[in-house]
């Protein structure tokens, strides 16, 4: 009954195979003519001269690059109550989010923005059907970890966290299916409400489940906890992991041996200022770009972005392998929007990208320009070699000491289980960085920095760490990697 609903809510224009390089590019240009004229008459259409703008060439001389904080400005009008600001009439939420790199932000969704968070998530799971062909999964419960769907009102805008904003519009067979019920879904500690979800799931023919990795091991662990058993033994039939926020790979391990078994995993790529990708091929770790969603993207090679000019490019330009800046202008009223997030092309017919990292989140205090993906790919194959380790969380950053040689990049890692052999895994962690990032081997080599040092964190350090900064649970993540080691520092003297 669920999937006979999915399928009948499939958008007519919607490809389970993405669109051609041909089509997409064609499709992007449309969405930017008509984000333009719809906005026109807007304060930002006019102080951008949106009535004089007939080609992208004219709109990159009109409409800088902004990130939340240049954008606040107009951010603030809306949040007054002010109409046709960024975009004919009001938003109807603001979805509230506290980023790594600012702080609440409050981030427009309007009633032509909202499909994109509501539709991307159906076409996962319809095209995870199309590739397995099983009802199975579909015959069950559904549960995805979020936010609480409390949301409170500001002149005439709900706000609240978009999983939240997300749950108030669920269709009423998926309510009928999800778990948890809206009470428990409202327990505002996380601890508690984690605590309360898995009594209440205990028992229950769990088949899907979602959210971020660290958060789904937890509740995983109070299961376990309560009943002594691995998960399949609680869930017999649980047969899908939709995750995101974070890269997947350190979490799998531990996760199937929670489980006990391996089960299939998508990867989606979801942000309060839209959904942009998700895994449509259970056999590729590829994401198939949101073409057609309401969305126009910009790229900016990250090398590029500290420039005063930095030169943007549309989606027919992009070249496979490259790092860039993700740009969008959107029906939410955003206007070359820096999300914060790096990606790189992995197919360009259709497009498909995996996420490389974020703007802001690099280390480069010798100058090596480490970004997210280097650290996440090193780590990767060196848990390859040593198959006894299990991650449970990591952060790294460079510990700087005053003497030449002796300053190094410091990883923090909470193992469910550690290596056997520390020394052997910090060899192999550094030579596969080495290999990944040039300027990083040319450091060690010319002495400027030594091999770097794996520091062991306690048991729920990170979670404990989370907890005291008020973002445990929902869509909240630690940083991967930061440019001083502020946040390690933090960690380590919470227990």
């Amino acid at each position: 009954m669920f999937l006979n609903y999915l399928i009948s809510q499939i958008d007519k224009s919607y490809s389970p195979k993405g669109f051609s390089n041909s089509e997409a590019i064609n499709i992007q240009y449309d969405i930017f003519k008509n984000l333009l004229r719809k906005s026109k008459n807007t304060k930002f259409g006019i102080d951008h001269n949106f009535n004089k703008i007939d080609n992208y060439e004219k709109y990159k001389l009109n409409v800088p690059i902004r990130d939340y904080e240049d954008f606040k400005i107009y951010i603030n009008h809306v949040r007054k109550g002010k109409e046709d600001i960024t975009w004919p009439g009001r938003p109807l939420y603001f979805a509230k989010t506290s980023g790594t790199t600012s702080g609440t932000k409050f981030i427009p969704i309007t009633k032509e923005s909202l499909p994109n968070h509501i539709n991307s998530a159906k076409h996962l799971l319809y095209n995870y059907y199309l590739k397995k062909k099983k009802i199975k999964p579909f015959l069950g419960k559904v549960m995805f970890l979020s936010g609480s769907p409390d949301l409170e009102e500001k002149n005439q805008i709900k706000i609240g966290r978009l999983s939240g904003i997300v749950n108030h519009h669920k269709p009423l067979l998926l309510k009928k299916k999800s778990l948890p019920n809206k009470k428990t879904n409202q327990i505002k500690n996380w601890e508690k409400k984690i605590d309360q979800i898995a009594e209440e799931t205990i028992g229950r023919d769990l088949r899907i489940i979602g959210g971020i990795p660290p958060w789904i091991q937890m509740f995983f662990d109070i299961i376990i906890e309560k009943t002594g058993k691995k998960i399949n033994q609680i869930f017999p039939n649980l047969d899908l992991i939709c995750h995101g926020g974070v890269n997947f790979e350190p979490y799998k391990k531990n996760l199937f041996n929670s489980i006990g078994k391996e089960i299939d995993t998508l990867e989606t790529f979801p942000a309060s200022e839209g959904f942009f990708a998700y895994q449509n091929d259970i056999d590729s770790e590829d994401l198939l770009l949101q073409i057609n969603s309401g969305i126009f993207y910009e790229f900016v090679e990250v090398n590029e972005l500290k420039n005063k000019d930095p030169r943007r490019i549309s989606i027919k330009d992009v070249k496979l392998d490259t790092n860039y800046a993700l740009i969008i202008s959107s029906n939410a009223g955003l206007w070359s929007y820096n999300i914060g997030d790096t990606i790189k092309f992995t197919n360009l017919n259709p497009f498909k990208i995996r996420v490389s990292g974020r703007t802001k989140q690099f280390i480069s205090a010798f100058g090596e320009h480490v970004i997210v993906e280097d650290v996440e790919i090193s780590l990767k194959i060196t848990c390859q070699k040593f198959r006894e380790v299990e991650i449970t969380e990591y952060t790294v950053g460079p510990k700087i000491i005053n003497k030449r040689s002796k300053s190094h990049h410091e990883w923090l890692i909470e193992f469910n289980t550690p290596p056997k052999n520390m020394s052997e895994f910090e060899k192999e962690l550094d030579k596969n960085m080495q290999k990944r990032n040039i300027y990083y081997k040319d450091l060690i080599n010319d002495k400027v920095i030594s091999r770097l040092k794996v520091n062991k964190a306690k048991k729920k350090s990170f979670i404990n760490f989370m907890k005291s900064i008020g973002k445990l649970g929902g869509q909240n993540k630690v940083p991967r990697i930061s440019n001083d080691n502020s946040i390690i520092e933090k960690i380590k003297k919470i227990n």
